[in-house]
């Protein structure tokens, strides 16, 4: 892989003779970054085997527990008339050819169990836990340090927050 795929510019670096003068210290440098969608909440539909790719690669992605509801009866919270539900950190998908050779597996928070489901299992998928990671980009630390400067404080130093 080229770096490419993931945004990463591999054009030539400048020569030494070709910097740009020095910047004082209270001069930012402005990194473009992207834009990470909110999914905390969101059940999509899942109507097409295209849908269900698509949604278990952003499972994959998001930073947070996701709750999959099953065809079959087989997980934590079994209900008459519907599938029963598994929550937790979706940490691996492995791809086949059909649904039904592509699974998942995820790390459930009450126990340690890492259960496997087939792509063909899933009814639902919900993006029911927090995001751990909204909010904590590189220019939200930076806004959060020029806040501060500007407010007088010394010796900034800023900590990142508890996860729970």
């Amino acid at each position: 892989m080229s770096g490419r795929e993931h945004g990463h510019d591999l054009a030539p670096r400048p020569s030494a003779g070709a910097l740009a003068a020095p910047r004082s210290d209270d001069e930012l440098e402005v990194v473009p970054g992207f834009e990470r969608e909110n999914l905390q909440g969101w059940i999509p539909q899942l109507a097409t085997e295209d849908d269900i790719r698509a949604v278990i690669e952003k499972a994959f992605d998001y930073r947070g527990d996701v709750t999959i509801t099953l065809k079959s009866n087989r997980g934590q919270n079994d209900r008459e008339g519907q599938g029963s539900e598994i929550t937790g950190y979706l940490f691996d998908r492995r791809l086949g050819s059909t649904l039904a050779t592509s699974v998942v597996r995820l790390m459930v928070a009450a126990s340690r169990e890492r259960p496997t489901v087939p792509y063909s299992e899933i009814a639902a998928i919900a993006f029911s836990g927090r995001d751990t990671a909204a909010g904590k980009s590189y220019e939200a630390w930076v806004k959060k340090y020029w806040e501060k400067r500007a407010a007088g404080e010394k010796n900034i130093s800023i900590e990142p927050e508890a996860l729970e």
